[in-house]
């Protein structure tokens, strides 16, 4: 036997050719072997093809510089990799509280705590304290949702930076899987929030069954801001610092403890107009809180602002891509 694979690696360097076993398809070696023991039926020209063949047939070479449509592959590659992407979101679900007693029920006292300080610290400010503690959940599980997957974001984009030097996985999938946690999240976000409402009788209309399109809304928002982030920390490790900053600069300037009357004047609206959370946020608000259907305006504002986001952040984010693996 260690005739026969001496003789073999002599062939193929004669041939020039290149062989390793993990490409090769092995049921083709055994005509080499017939070749090599001198079979009339086989010739030196089916020996060859029976190594080259496999071996281009079965590998798939990756070149960045021939990609002229990088945002449409990645969306054929998310695909691909769709398996991939649910292991890491029961990754990030299960390391989260895998060391917790309470686990899974975190993510429900999240927000009914921050309710609970919020409503004794703002309700009499704000006069608003029968409705105030629906008020302001529903509010903090959408900014919840939105300022914990972005930063989660972040961190898996610095965790997972090692992986573009060693394989190939869709750059795209880290920032999906984030996504997905938080949509996961903010599922489980809602049984709290009946409870308050059921608990301030707060009624629930018939427009809670837009819920799932104010979701979409926030994903696709999300999405897109946050490729458009993981892009600019890969080149600049400092926005991993800044963006806490941003983040409760950010949460002020939204309509979520405080009605949206009292920066209503503020520039003339326009700190709420540019605003894309407060769109969004009130787009959520409205059918869970306000019980009513929104305008063909508000369903337009909120449209543009979180699939226009998504798309630009899709593209700006996979032709930075190919440039990672010399940053990270």
């Amino acid at each position: 036997m260690f005739l026969i694979f001496s003789q073999f690696h002599l062939f193929c360097q004669k041939s020039n050719l290149t062989y390793h076993p993990f490409y090769g398809n092995i049921r083709e070696f055994p005509i080499y072997i017939e070749y090599l023991l001198g079979e009339k039926h086989t010739s030196l020209k089916s020996a060859r093809s029976a190594l080259v063949y496999p071996m281009s047939k079965n590998i798939k070479i990756y070149d960045s510089e021939k990609s002229n449509k990088p945002a449409l592959e990645e969306i054929k590659e998310i695909f691909r990799f769709k398996d991939l992407i649910i292991q890491l979101i029961r990754r990030d679900i299960v390391t989260r509280y895998k060391r917790s007693s309470l686990g899974i029920l975190w993510t429900m006292l999240n927000p009914l705590g921050t309710m609970i300080i919020m409503s004794v610290v703002f309700s009499r400010m704000f006069d608003m304290r029968g409705a105030y503690p629906a008020f302001i959940i529903t509010n903090l599980i959408a900014w919840n949702f939105f300022a914990q997957t972005t930063a989660a974001t972040l961190a898996n984009m610095i965790w997972g930076s090692d992986l573009f030097q060693r394989i190939y996985l869709p750059r795209t999938a880290l920032v999906l899987s984030t996504i997905g946690t938080g949509i996961i999240n903010i599922l489980f976000s809602l049984v709290p929030l009946a409870i308050i409402y059921l608990f301030t009788k707060t009624p629930i209309q018939e427009t809670i069954l837009l819920l799932p399109i104010a979701i979409l809304f926030l994903a696709a928002f999300a999405l897109g801001f946050s490729l458009i982030l993981s892009a600019f920390v890969v080149f600049f490790p400092d926005v991993s610092e800044m963006y806490p900053i941003v983040l409760t600069a950010w949460m002020y300037l939204t309509p979520i403890i405080y009605p949206e009357e009292m920066i209503a004047d503020v520039l003339n609206g326009w700190v709420l107009r540019l605003n894309p959370l407060y769109h969004l946020i009130g787009f959520f608000r409205m059918i869970i809180f306000d019980g009513v259907y929104p305008t063909t305006q508000e369903f337009t504002i909120a449209l543009v602002f979180s699939f226009g986001t998504l798309i630009v952040g899709w593209i700006f984010f996979t032709r930075q891509a190919q440039k990672f693996a010399y940053y990270v």
